[in-house]
């Protein structure tokens, strides 16, 4: 049985008479939404991981959204590859419910905008799938070992490869993790929102507070955030992967990340991070 048919069923991806899995999660479920964008962020691992494989890495399959008239399915391409615009080729990897333009084992080219998760096995462990990890998440727990074990994966947190930049609160964190191993504080800093962090904290503290009383307490909090460095020394981010499974909205400009980190003595370790939206990009701004 191949592996998509171990995802959604060996009679699904034959016949696909019945609902197949994906009924756990609809489309406009906020997981499936974050499953879809994270697997946008994070598609040029998957490029660049499909132009080179490595020999730990066996399986490439990516989903696209596959649109007909005002129907319109996600739907697992085998085989896949980009030309040199960066346009999607594969082949129909399961038999569509809903649309009518393709068909199973079909090859076909696809605009790149319409991919919608991705995935590889590496050392038999799932990596990316985030639409997978997303239906899991909608299983209830006492069936997840069986949910495991029918399509003969091993599921943790993953490994979430989002660029190290301030494009994405994931990013922000990254950057700041990478600052404090290269023990850059100019870019430690660069990664910080300290007037948001003293708005964030008088706001907890229930004070009354202006501009003036924000920019002392900001000014507070970088000296003593340099000093902590300077006494303490920068934090060992020194992590063999790490994982952003949740992203809780506050507002369009502040999220609450949640990463998992394995550390190379075997450690891991989950924290909790606000993240801001400022000017120059996504800003770390504490703990939770």
């Amino acid at each position: 049985m191949g592996l998509l048919s171990k995802i959604f069923g060996k009679k699904n991806v034959e016949e696909r008479q019945g609902e197949p899995d994906m009924v756990y999660v609809p489309n406009e479920d906020e997981r499936m939404n974050w499953a879809i964008e994270k697997a946008k962020l994070t598609l040029w691992y998957f490029e660049e991981s499909l132009a080179n494989p490595q020999q730990h890495q066996v399986y490439f399959s990516v989903k696209v959204h596959i649109i007909d008239g005002d129907n319109g399915e996600h739907i697992w391409l085998t085989e896949p590859h980009f030309d040199d615009e960066g346009n999607l080729y594969g082949t129909i990897g399961n038999e569509p419910v809903n649309v009518s333009t393709v068909k199973l084992n079909q090859k076909i080219g696809i605009d790149r905008n319409l991919i919608s998760d991705w995935m590889t096995i590496e050392n038999g462990r799932l990596i990316g799938g985030y639409t997978i990890r997303a239906i899991r998440d909608g299983v209830p727990d006492a069936e997840k070992p069986a949910f495991d074990n029918s399509i003969g994966l091993y599921i943790d947190e993953g490994v979430d490869h989002f660029k190290a930049d301030f494009s994405t609160p994931e990013g922000a964190i990254l950057s700041l993790e990478k600052a404090y191993n290269n023990q850059d504080l100019d870019g430690a800093i660069a990664c910080k929102d300290f007037d948001e962090e003293a708005k964030a904290m008088l706001s907890g503290m229930k004070m009354d507070f202006d501009e003036e009383i924000i920019n002392n307490t900001a000014e507070v909090l970088r000296l003593s955030f340099i000093n902590n460095i300077e006494e303490q020394g920068f934090p060992d981010f020194t992590v063999t992967q790490s994982a952003f499974p949740e992203r809780e909205k506050i507002d369009e400009n502040h999220f609450i990340i949640t990463e998992v980190c394995w550390f190379p003595d075997g450690g891991k370790s989950i924290q909790k991070l606000n993240t801001f939206k400022s000017q120059n990009g996504w800003k770390v701004i504490g703990p939770v």
